[in-house]
């Protein structure tokens, strides 16, 4: 079964971008025990030009960012739609090339970083935040047990 719809937009289509992505995402399914469900993700791959567009247009924030999440719905609505329903859980946008630069900038692999992007897509589209010092404990935490289980580490 499929989890997440994967587009490229202005940027080269890569197969193994597909089977990373689609593995890291089951994984993040698996965890949240939601592999039964009906529920799927739309994950957008792009450039930096298109993500600063999309942020300036949802959010007023004119710059370019690593990764954009767009919840369907509130952390408390998410328990009735994943027990009936057929649904998207939401969006999430990655810059390709930012993700390129920070994974030099923190010393780590491509994959890792892009597969954190995965990750911290997916908790924000569960309703998981990290504005108050708490709740990214507890999102951080979710995103490592991840990256952890899929063998992915920062070295």
């Amino acid at each position: 079964m499929s989890y997440v719809e994967i587009d490229f937009l202005d940027i080269e289509e890569k197969v193994e971008y597909i089977d990373f992505i689609n593995k890291i995402v089951e994984k993040c399914f698996e965890v949240e025990n939601l592999l039964d469900k009906k529920l799927y993700m739309s994950i957008i791959l792009t450039n930096p030009e298109n993500i600063q567009k999309t942020n300036k247009q949802y959010r007023d924030v004119d710059n370019a960012t690593d990764v954009l999440s767009f919840p369907m719905f509130e952390k408390e609505e998410l328990e009735n739609y994943v027990a009936n329903n057929e649904e998207i859980l939401g969006d999430i946008m990655i810059s390709v090339d930012k993700v390129k630069e920070q994974a030099i900038e923190f010393g780590h692999s491509f994959d890792r970083e892009l597969a954190y992007m995965i990750v911290h897509g997916f908790y924000h589209l569960m309703g998981y935040d990290h504005m108050v010092e708490e709740d990214k404990i507890q999102m951080r935490a979710k995103e490592e047990g991840v990256l952890n289980l899929l063998g992915i580490t920062r070295e």
